[in-house]
């Protein structure tokens, strides 16, 4: 993504008019619309599920159209999303008198269909009728989308901004204590030009990791900090440790399989720590449970062995989240996420090597939107 265009769209008449013939053209088609604050869970998983992870966070903090088919969620468009930290939205985005909309998705298999233009419509109306002159269609890029928005909504550029203009020559640390296939995810995306980042340093805290190795084939600065428990406390290894990182100077710290607790003073030291979870956490940080795409709930499985409490319990999902730490281990806000559906008589092998690749995906999401977070 070279260059991302903020686009405004007029609420007016004219707009009215043209939601009042889509809107006759979804009628009989088995559709049902929901419109409220906030959105049911089993929506927000399928958002995750079906669109990369990074959404369902942002729709959580709006208001939603929700579309169903047979009761499942088939398509969501969010408007007036409050509390987002984008880049891209420190301009036109503070003017009181323009309502932001996103983000919107439609299930591939509705994709022939108007159902993405009514979603469309509705959220627009909505942002009319809480007194919104305008909207603002944020982060667009690409020429299909951008002509999309301009024939459905008569959509103009109001914004461009440089990929450069939006991450300028920020600081990523990685945390990591064994293999580091993660670690090769991200360095991996740096290389191919995905992750607009300096990755300035890797800090280990057991010299045998192979993501030693793999930092220094890739001319990565590492820093191995380990702990002799029976010699050093436990509160002279931390002050070390954090003063290894600060060290590195870091804007973005990401825990990639980090295998030992981080003190609260190590946490409240550096800007912005997410660290990877190998479960589906819920968005609700204080919540126990979770609710996944069918309607089901699950356990929220915090904690070192989270594949294998999944599986043990014989619930039929997984997933994998990057959050923000925070001193509650494993309940700071989610950054991204994706649920996993488990096979039946799944191991704890079996279920790791798939959830692996999701994983790196999302690894690499989670700096993205760091990166382009204020």
């Amino acid at each position: 993504m070279s260059e991302v265009h903020n686009l405004v769209v007029e609420l007016d008449d004219a707009l009215s008019e043209r939601a009042a013939r889509i809107a006759g053209s979804m009628e009989d088609t088995g559709v049902s619309i929901e419109f409220g604050r906030g959105m049911p869970g089993d929506a927000l998983a399928w958002i995750d599920e079906t669109f990369g992870g990074s959404w369902s966070s942002e729709a959580a903090a709006g208001e939603n159209v929700v579309a169903r088919r047979d009761g499942r969620p088939v398509g969501f468009a969010t408007v007036d999303a409050r509390g987002l930290r984008f880049r891209w939205l420190h301009g036109l985005a503070s003017d009181p008198n323009i309502g932001l909309f996103g983000p919107f998705g439609v299930t591939e298999s509705e994709r022939g269909s108007n159902l993405g233009r009514t979603l469309l419509m509705h959220a627009l109306i909505a942002l009319r009728a809480r007194g919104f002159s305008r909207a603002l269609i944020a982060a667009v890029s690409g020429t299909s989308l951008l002509r999309y928005y301009a024939d459905a909504t008569g959509a103009r550029i109001a914004e461009t901004f440089t990929r450069a203009e939006l991450t300028p020559g920020r600081k990523v640390v990685v945390m990591a204590s064994g293999g580091g296939t993660n670690l090769q995810a991200v360095i991996d995306a740096r290389v191919a030009g995905r992750l607009p980042c300096e990755i300035a340093g890797v800090l280990v805290n057991r010299a045998s990791a192979f993501a030693v190795e793999r930092a220094k084939r890739a001319g990565i600065p590492v820093s191995i900090v380990t702990w002799d428990r029976a010699r050093e406390p436990r509160e002279a290894y931390d002050a070390r440790l954090q003063e290894a990182m600060a060290a590195l100077d870091p804007e973005v710290v990401i825990l990639l399989g980090w295998m030992h607790l981080l003190d609260e003073r190590f946490v409240r030291a550096f800007s912005r720590i997410v660290n990877l979870h190998p479960a589906f956490l819920p968005l609700d940080f204080l919540a126990d449970d979770v609710e996944m795409p069918d309607g089901t709930q699950i356990p929220a499985f915090r904690g070192a062995h989270a594949i294998r409490d999944s599986v043990e319990a014989g619930v039929a999902w997984a997933g994998a989240t990057v959050h923000d730490v925070t001193p509650e281990t494993d309940r700071g806000p989610v950054v991204v996420r994706k649920p996993v559906r488990l096979r039946a008589g799944e191991d704890e092998a079996g279920a790791l090597e798939r959830i692996r690749p999701i994983e790196h995906e999302l690894v690499v999401a989670a700096i993205l939107r760091c990166l382009y977070e204020s």
